[in-house]
């Protein structure tokens, strides 16, 4: 999760895979298409249920891959703003229970679980790296195929009638207008495109 979240300049977000004996030890995380901004992060829907419809085909129980929502911020604070609090609640509200996890540059961490049992509620849980169980080597490859195929950022904004030289000569009409065109980039690494623009 350190190597995807010091990928790029945005959050990114994905789904914890967990161990079925133990329902907060996460042993995966997978990314899911997504659209990213240093703020903000939106699931593709088609993207969150071909997710759903590979991990029940695996075999895998909701519990093991639907109630463990991963993110990351890219400032330092890993506190939970209040879009995410909502959608915390929104989207996994009706779940027997649900982790938030949050990631922060510098390592910071923030975990929120909520359940609905009894009365039901919410409580911060500590978080730790628990070496005393097996784990694959890290492969940062095949985690940066994986970014690369997920996560997509929009271009930048530039105001109407710009006169700023510089801006003038790096913006290319024409590949706006295809930008715009498409649903979501369809990019390798969107950092390049400022190299092509050149």
């Amino acid at each position: 999760m350190v190597y995807l979240r010091d990928r790029g300049p945005t959050e990114i977000g994905g789904f914890g895979i967990s161990d079925l004996e133990e329902p907060l030890l996460i042993t995966d995380v997978v990314l899911i298409p997504q659209q990213c901004t240093s703020v903000t992060v939106k699931f593709d829907d088609a993207g969150v249920a071909d997710y759903f419809d590979a991990q029940v085909d695996l075999g895998r129980r909701p519990e093991e891959f639907a109630r463990l929502w991963i993110h990351t911020h890219p400032g330092t604070s890993p506190e939970p703003s209040g879009t995410d609090e909502t959608t915390f609640a929104r989207v996994f509200g009706s779940s027997d229970w649900a982790v938030m996890f949050i990631l922060a540059r510098g390592g910071a961490t923030y975990a929120q679980l909520r359940f609905r049992a009894g009365p039901g509620g919410q409580v911060r849980i500590p978080v730790e790296v628990d070496f005393g169980h097996e784990f694959a080597a890290s492969d940062q490859a095949t985690w940066n195929h994986e970014y690369q195929e997920n996560v997509r950022m929009p271009l930048p904004e530039l105001p109407f009638g710009t006169t700023d030289p510089l801006v003038e000569s790096r913006f290319d009409r024409r590949l706006w207008d295809e930008f715009n065109e498409r649903e979501m980039m369809e990019l390798d690494d969107p950092f390049l495109l400022r190299e092509e623009i050149r």
